[in-house]
């Protein structure tokens, strides 16, 4: 369903994916529910629950201002957030975890820094350890050209990443998106169902000439991992999906010259992460993830080619290069 911004009933939609968050729901819905935004009507708030079976919706259903949107069936991340946006009314689409607790400008921050120009297609949020408030979680996601998405900042102190600036990719756990964008390039790939969805909607959005950008103001605390890895950074689960996502992400956004250009580097990526998956036990769980992204990445619709475009691409292949070195300095920085 395609909106025109002028007709669109809220400022921002607030979409929140659930599932078994009963131990953290409460504690994301009570931060959003007293930002400015919502206090003034110009946001509204849709959770969508994907099967839960723990006491979670029962809590979320005592909050008479939200809207709830229920599953029979777990369809994954990416199926639920989309059924989110095309349920919202609003000129900006804001996804946020459910393992999230926000500040009480959060929403306001992202609004005015994508409100500063029709070109920027997303804003992604200063996120921070809940458990470990020193230190950063997350500043805006990167992706080079040997094909790994990584987090910018993550485990660095906080006044690392103080400016805002333009990035690869906002993570789809606390960012915001213009809706007449998604309308234009699509909504969240579901084949992915989960993990580097995220990269895949923001590479999508630079091929066709958007910006990413992120803002430090808008401050907000992540426990990670809460619903598919028990909050722990790896799972055989994860580590399989993420690696098959690795090759859609490649195929679908990378026209075939470029995917021919960039085979080496992406499978030099490839065995350099098996190689650090086997070092911590997860060398089987990445390489059967590997293979069944070669064997089912016919399934992906890739992003039509378009000469218009041809300069975007250009850009895109230069930053991938890039973010080689600022992958480098993430690791090496303090």
């Amino acid at each position: 369903m395609e909106l025109e911004e002028e007709f669109m009933k809220y400022d921002v939609s607030v979409i929140i994916p659930n599932y078994n968050g009963e131990k953290f729901i409460a504690n994301c819905l009570d931060s959003i529910l007293i930002q400015s935004f919502f206090k003034l009507g110009k946001m509204e708030i849709i959770v969508v629950d994907d099967c839960s079976n723990d006491d979670s919706v029962k809590i979320i259903k005592a909050y008479k201002q939200i809207t709830l949107l229920e599953n029979s069936v777990n369809s994954g991340f990416d199926k639920s957030v989309n059924q989110g946006i095309l349920a919202s009314n609003g000129k900006y689409c804001l996804l946020l975890n459910n393992d999230v607790v926000v500040d009480q400008d959060f929403v306001k921050y992202l609004y005015l820094h994508i409100e500063e120009s029709a070109k920027i297609f997303s804003v992604s949020a200063k996120m921070i350890r809940f458990y470990e408030r020193d230190k950063l979680d997350d500043a805006g996601d990167f992706y080079n050209i040997f094909g790994w998405g990584y987090k910018r900042g993550d485990g660095k102190r906080l006044n690392a990443y103080d400016q805002s600036t333009s990035i690869f990719s906002t993570c789809a756990g606390a960012g915001i998106y213009r809706r007449t964008v998604l309308d234009q390039i699509g909504l969240f790939d579901e084949d992915f169902f989960a993990y580097m969805e995220d990269v895949d909607i923001s590479y999508r959005g630079l091929i066709y000439g958007y910006k990413n950008r992120y803002e430090p103001k808008a401050i907000c605390y992540h426990i990670g991992s809460a619903t598919t890895a028990e909050g722990q950074k790896y799972s055989p689960f994860k580590v399989q999906i993420s690696a098959r996502n690795n090759i859609y992400v490649a195929y679908k956004n990378m026209p075939i010259l470029q995917l021919i250009i960039n085979s080496p580097f992406l499978l030099t990526g490839f065995l350099i992460k098996y190689s650090l998956f086997t070092k911590r036990g997860y060398g089987k769980d990445y390489a059967s993830g590997i293979k069944e992204g070669f064997m089912t990445f016919r399934k992906i619709d890739k992003v039509p080619f378009a000469f218009k475009n041809l300069g975007h691409y250009l850009f895109i292949e230069v930053q991938l290069l890039i973010n080689v070195l600022r992958f480098v300095a993430n690791k090496l920085r303090k």
